[in-house]
């Protein structure tokens, strides 16, 4: 099977030349050269990568650069920001960049949107236009993530995390899962798909984190297979797991049988993307 990680983060290190925003929790560099090698380590044949907004904003310049050093491997995802008139224009260059497969928006709690705020409009009127779809965070604010995916059914939405906040240290908490019923609501929108990336995060076990499968067990059943990708979301889950941590339980897992698990670990995100890795 052709295995493709839903959600990597790549960056540099924080220098003048491209500073981050802000310090995450994370190595002092993961660069693309070091994802790709981390990825043929086990085995994962592409990984969609999302250019880092809590680094970099909405400069995806060194997606760019690693994308072009890594075709066959790498696709890249933008965050757009609702706050630019020009937004729409942004979109357009983004639809005639090499490898871009879709852009991204950040709507948690402290974002403070509305559904109807008129950035994200813009935003998802311009991603129907172009064909892409559109990576949304929208953990820890459900019911706001549902009514934009409402209010745009046009557009094709990519669920970001399960939809449920998920730790950047461990332990998870006792109530991690308390979103559950609103994540499997939400599958009856069939404009989405959902990310089942960094779920070991959520885990209060050591690896290979078996108290996950419960949980996801009623995703795969409310979202369906093909409507699932699975993911790490590395290099945010590094304090809790490392790669091949975040890897391995699905690849072992005897909850799934070899087509459910092709289709988790690859087939759904090459169809929801429109992208598959040249494994040769």
């Amino acid at each position: 099977m052709t295995i493709i990680d839903s959600q990597v983060h790549a960056y540099e290190a924080n220098t003048p030349k491209r500073p981050w925003h802000t310090v995450p929790n994370w190595p002092d560099h993961v660069t693309g050269d070091e994802m790709v090698a981390a990825m043929d380590k086990v085995g994962v044949d592409g990984a969609i990568f999302i250019s880092s907004f809590s680094m970099y904003r909405y400069d995806a310049s060194y997606a760019v650069d690693v994308q072009r050093t890594h075709p066959d491997r790498l696709a890249i995802v933008k965050p757009v920001d609702p706050d630019d008139q020009a937004v729409a224009d942004v979109i357009a260059e983004w639809k005639n960049t090499p490898g871009a497969v879709g852009v991204r928006i950040m709507v948690p709690k402290e974002s403070g949107r509305e559904a109807n705020d008129p950035g994200l409009d813009r935003i998802l009127r311009a991603a129907v236009r172009h064909d892409f779809p559109v990576n949304i965070l929208c953990w820890g604010n459900l019911d706001t993530g549902a009514a934009i995916i409402d209010r745009h059914p046009e557009t094709r939405f990519i669920i970001d995390h399960l939809g449920i906040l998920q730790p950047r240290v461990p332990p998870a908490s006792a109530n991690s899962w308390a979103d559950l019923p609103k994540v499997l609501d939400l599958a009856k929108r069939p404009n989405a798909v959902i990310k089942v990336s960094g779920a070991c995060t959520l885990s209060r076990e050591p690896y290979p984190f078996p108290d996950i499968w419960g949980p996801l067990a009623r995703v795969f059943d409310a979202w369906g297979f093909d409507r699932c990708l699975w993911g790490t979301d590395w290099t945010r889950a590094f304090a809790v797991v490392n790669y091949e941590q975040a890897v391995g339980p699905f690849l072992k897992a005897s909850q799934l049988s070899d087509t459910e698990r092709a289709m988790l670990m690859g087939g759904a995100c090459a169809k929801a993307y429109g992208w598959s890795p040249n494994k040769a």
